[in-house]
């Protein structure tokens, strides 16, 4: 059975809205994380799935298998009574059961390209405990907020400044595609939570904060294209000018995924530029590319054949093309209904309504036709690209390449640095995991920290940049950083 693409508004980077080991309620019975055993050919693989409720009803899902070093896999959530749906589309999966022992239990059958199997999921409490466990830390820890002027929106998060007298370089952190909360958290791994604590203590002051509409932070996040969120971007920076301790001319950007992108888009804005940037998987590839190419991949990894994966592309080519020629939105659902219907994709007729809505959403409509390449000689900054070998959403080769001659044509300041065997969420192998309580604990590259606190450092001795001027820095080539663990990006 062929399914169609649910990545087309999530990226496959897309990570969780809220903690995922909060207790279900009656009005969010599935408020929570589930971990289960998958049986393949050969033997057996953990499937986490995270389910978030949102605030319009609905919830968002991800999934992750770690032995097969997926993360962050979207997954639509259907639930009518105790009848659970759950399609994961882009690895051309479903499971389909029921909700039993108040939400303890999804038992049900998990089908994929040669596979159907009975699967019980149980809820799961552990994993994020250890990580949040924490002796009082050497640095300040506030609550903040600030508002977006052009949304009026309020966004609320966590400012970290390190011990001492200040002023202090700083750095906001931007989130990959999907609603997160400002530590992005995932199977018991705060990625920022454990980026911010670094950075801080070793002298550099963090921002992070909730996306729209997620724990303090106003809005609704489904109605922002990424062009939206630099405004977010924007007002982060401008508040982070204005504290004590804060260095004004030495804030800058990190973002993961998307959020590199926004980043990215930021400094190519009028206005004051951010003092740095700094990349973590950022799309240097147009948003339609890369879902294609996402959807490929990820299928081609959980078994299905060549036949399966072209079919699959043939209906998210046909998806978008019939969505991009019809500006209407009505009509373009209407279409997508009829082509999803009647192309085997395994959608009943709500669910295929349910995917037209979403397929042309504002982030939708605008990442299909998104080109990254567009702005980067705009760009006022100068910029680390990091990524990693194991990235099976964001391709180092092609997008780091990409990005790295966009910036190049600028003549900006550009560091490149591939880190071999680090995942999408920037996690080494598993192999080189710390123990805690016995057991692995996700954790951030140590290389890949280190790469950013050093590089950072640099760049902050610099003059600040100022407003709607280029960086004053030699146009030289750009520089590439190597290691053992880092080489050139290849053309």
């Amino acid at each position: 059975m062929i399914r169609f693409l649910l990545a087309a508004i999530f990226l496959v980077a897309s990570t969780l809205s809220a903690a995922a080991t909060a207790p279900p309620t009656a009005a969010a019975p599935l408020n929570g994380q589930w971990k289960g055993p998958l049986k393949l050919l050969g033997g057996q693989i953990t499937v986490v799935i995270t389910i978030v409720p949102l605030t319009n009803g609905t919830y968002y899902g991800a999934l992750d298998a770690p032995q097969q070093r997926i993360s962050r896999m979207p997954v639509d959530v259907n639930l009518k009574g105790t009848d659970l749906t759950l399609r994961i589309e882009q690895a051309g999966s479903s499971f389909v059961g029921k909700v039993l022992e108040g939400g303890a239990k999804l038992s049900g059958t998990w089908t994929q390209p040669g596979v159907k199997s009975a699967m019980v999921l149980t809820r799961s409490l552990a994993g994020a405990a250890p990580t949040k466990l924490r002796i009082a830390p050497p640095y300040r820890e506030s609550q903040v907020s600030f508002q977006n002027p052009g949304t009026r929106q309020k966004l609320g998060g966590t400012l970290t400044v390190p011990a001492g007298e200040g002023p202090f370089p700083a750095v906001v952190l931007l989130s990959d595609s999907g609603p997160q909360n400002r530590d992005v958290e995932v199977t018991g791994y705060r990625m920022f939570g454990q980026l911010a604590d670094y950075l801080t203590r070793h002298g550099i002051a963090v921002l992070r904060f909730d996306d729209r509409g997620v724990g303090q932070s106003g809005g609704v996040y489904a109605n922002a294209t990424t062009a939206d969120l630099v405004g977010d971007a924007q007002a982060a920076l401008a508040y982070m000018r204005t504290r004590p301790l804060i260095a004004a001319g030495r804030v800058g950007l990190l973002g993961h995924g998307e959020g590199a992108n926004v980043a990215l888009l930021t400094a190519a804005a009028p206005g004051r530029a951010p003092a740095f940037v700094v990349s973590l998987a950022g799309y240097g590839q147009p948003g339609y590319n890369v879902l294609l190419r996402q959807q490929g991949e990820i299928m081609r990894l959980i078994g299905a054949d060549p036949a399966q994966v072209k079919a699959a592309q043939d209906v998210y080519q046909r998806t978008v093309s019939v969505i991009r020629q019809t500006p209407d939105d009505a009509a373009a659902r209407a279409k997508v209904v009829s082509l999803l219907s009647g192309a085997n994709t395994g959608f009943d007729a709500a669910m295929a309504r349910a995917r037209a809505v979403q397929l042309t959403s504002p982030w939708a409509r605008y990442f299909f036709d998104f080109d990254p390449q567009v702005q980067l000689a705009k760009v006022q900054s100068p910029v680390l690209l990091l990524n990693g070998t194991a990235d099976l959403q964001v391709s180092a080769r092609r997008n780091m390449t990409l990005l790295h001659r966009g910036l190049r044509r600028a003549h900006r300041d550009v560091t490149s640095v591939r880190l071999d065997g680090v995942n999408h969420l920037f996690q080494p192998s598993p192999a080189q995991w710390p123990l805690v309580n016995g057991q692995q604990q996700a954790t951030f590259s140590p290389i890949a920290l280190k790469k950013i606190q050093d590089w950072v450092a640099l760049e902050t001795k610099a003059p600040a940049i100022p407003v709607h001027a280029p960086a004053k820095r030699p146009a030289t080539e750009p520089k590439v950083a190597k290691s053992a663990a880092t080489a050139r990006p290849r053309g």
